[in-house]
């Protein structure tokens, strides 16, 4: 396992109440480690505390407060409390997310200042919170953002959350650029990209686990050792995509700009079987 990912160390996860973040702090306290579980709905909190109070090592110290991590000023009383209560960050995981129904791209404003608020913002205020004092404490670590396949391919449909998460994407990146230029700096970005996982925002139109879903344990278990890989991109499979196949639709994607093709035309008819073809060499 990373170095940072030991006993009395600590990891901080918004959305941590349900889902991947529920699953990372489980994971992370069975390691040992003091998590900070962060999210807006106190009941959600205290759901989570009960679930995972038998996950705990014994010497781990469990921590849930309530924050909108589209709140800057939220997210800095929390990243000060949890400096006074742990004396460090090993890890920092910006999960929290929404994914709201959108109309057009030139509709409801409302839509998009949400989903904007919460799955950029809410990244962007976290990092800009914790990394510094993480930074200043020179403990090794790492600062995992949660973004999306939509984010990279963009499919119609939802275009706040793409917008969102392709600027997860950027923002990240440039993260990890400035951590290898930061001098004597211990900490690594890495940029989480989920398959479909079965959580339960997913449960609540889908009673059962579809076969193709992955659990958001297999996910977090994926997560980890891809960052004991090194890899910054930790892009996920499911039981039904595999690694080959997303390479292969985040190639057409990128072609689009290099072949000079319509926008998103892996969803243009005109271009439909050239995609399938494409998909089967």
């Amino acid at each position: 396992m990373v170095n940072w990912v030991s006993k009395g160390n600590t990891a901080v996860i918004t959305g941590g109440a349900s889902g991947i973040g529920l699953a990372s702090g489980q994971r992370f306290l069975a390691e040992g480690m003091n998590v900070v579980l962060i999210d807006k709905s106190p009941d959600a909190l205290e759901s989570a505390r009960e679930a995972l109070s038998e996950a705990a090592d014994s010497d781990s110290d469990l921590a849930c407060m309530a924050c909108d991590v589209s709140s800057l000023e939220q997210l800095q009383a929390v990243c000060d409390a949890v400096f006074d209560r742990f004396g460090a960050v090993h890890c920092l995981m910006n999960n929290a997310g929404v994914a709201l129904p959108t109309s057009a791209p030139w509709g409801n404003l409302t839509e998009l200042e949400t989903t904007l608020s919460v799955n950029l913002w809410g990244v962007i205020y976290g990092c800009h919170t914790f990394i510094p004092k993480m930074l200043a404490s020179g403990e090794a670590g790492a600062v995992i953002n949660t973004g999306s396949k939509q984010g990279i391919t963009r499919p119609p449909g939802n275009y706040a959350y793409n917008l969102s998460k392709a600027g997860v994407v950027a923002y990240t990146e440039s993260i990890a650029d400035s951590f290898l230029k930061t001098e004597n700096c211990r900490l690594s970005a890495h940029l989480l990209i989920p398959g479909f996982v079965y959580t339960g925002m997913i449960s609540k139109f889908i009673p059962e686990k579809p076969d193709a879903a992955w659990t958001a344990e297999q996910t977090v278990h994926f997560m980890l050792q891809s960052v004991v890989n090194g890899d910054f991109y930790i892009l996920c499979p499911d039981n039904d995509v595999t690694r080959a196949i997303d390479e292969k639709r985040i190639q057409w994607n990128a072609d689009d700009i290099i072949k000079n093709r319509p926008a998103l035309s892996r969803w243009n008819p005109d271009y439909s079987e050239q995609f399938e073809t494409f998909m089967k060499e």
